[in-house]
């Protein structure tokens, strides 16, 4: 073969390749998995079936939701991590098994930071801070005040391993006091247990504490968020507090793909799905559900879980609780 042989193949191997689509340009060309990690009707469910409406009018391509609940997400996290890396699996999870079941849990069959490939932060909320109309307090420094007074005589109903819990850990690691945690099957139970007076605290979402608030049937202390929410601006911040500087948490969910996903469809997905979040009725209906958009970069949203896993395994490691144990 001689040289001018050599180039003319040379260059119609570049032409080839010159025309053949990127895979980021043909996907998706059939229909998107959405694992939803728990039971249809809770937050991360609604926001799977609105973000997937909103992609699959702009795409064409049906994206389909697909409950997987039990094991406090595990099972759907599981089934995401072994699925193909080729962007027509995800999971739309939440800081319970994104996070917390890495570090309650001593074994799991994935690795929350190596089995996945982070696409994006969806939305954010803060927990709101309350007790029984009854419980004698109106301040977070007279709670801690009580609870110093009587050491084991002020119940916590909560979900235990849920965040709420982990919240309430932390907040007891940070003041110094000691209540006792009344187990509960999670939100709306605990609102009951307190509402009804078998508990004396609760810390969940805006969206299930705020109608009981405004009921009367629980008494807003603070919010857990870092500066004062405009929808309660007179409600405190429990950052405000003396000793408790800092002491910011809340509820979020995210988006994860396979791990080995292409970065391209990564990229492709992100930038859809934080284009929806700024739709007008997408926000609207996240105000609804007592959250609000948060969008972030695969990278930031990586940053975010580590550091995440960094801070709550701290306050289990120092607590001694698992839920395997």
């Amino acid at each position: 073969m001689n040289a001018i042989d050599k180039i003319a193949i040379a260059l119609y191997a570049a032409a080839s390749l010159v025309a053949l689509p990127s895979v980021a340009q043909t996907y998706p060309s059939k229909p998107i998995r959405v694992i939803v990690p728990f039971p249809p009707g809770g937050t991360s469910d609604i926001l799977t079936r609105l973000i997937g409406a909103k992609l699959t009018a702009n795409w064409g391509q049906q994206v389909i939701a697909d409950n997987r609940s039990g094991a406090n997400g595990n099972i759907g996290a599981e089934l995401t991590a072994r699925a193909a890396p080729d962007g027509y699996t995800l999971m739309l999870g939440d800081i319970g098994n994104l996070v917390n079941s890495s570090i309650l849990f001593s074994k799991l069959p994935f690795d929350i930071l190596k089995d996945f490939a982070p696409v994006t932060i969806v939305s954010y909320s803060p927990h709101l801070l309350t007790t029984h109309p009854s419980v004698p307090v109106k301040t977070t420094q007279e709670l801690i005040a009580l609870a110093k007074a009587n050491p084991g005589k002020l119940n916590y109903a909560t979900g235990l391993g849920s965040t709420p819990h982990l919240a309430g850990v932390m907040f007891a690691q940070r003041t110094g006091i000691n209540w006792v945690y009344v187990p509960t099957k999670g939100g709306t139970q605990s609102i009951f247990a307190v509402a009804s007076g078998d508990g004396d605290v609760v810390l969940l979402g805006i969206l299930q504490i705020l109608p009981q608030v405004k009921l009367g049937k629980l008494k807003l202390i603070a919010a857990s968020s870092e500066q004062r929410l405009p929808s309660l601006p007179n409600t405190p911040t429990i950052a405000e507090t003396a000793g408790l500087e800092g002491f910011v948490t809340g509820s979020w969910q995210g988006i994860v793909a396979p791990a080995r996903t292409p970065p391209e469809l990564i990229a492709k997905l992100n930038a859809e799905v934080a284009r929806i979040l700024k739709l007008p009725d997408v926000m609207q209906v996240l105000d609804s559900q007592g959250t609000t958009p948060r969008p972030t970069s695969p990278q930031d949203m990586s940053r975010w879980l580590a550091s995440e896993q960094e801070r709550w395994a701290k306050v289990v490691r120092e607590s001694g609780f698992r839920l395997d144990q």
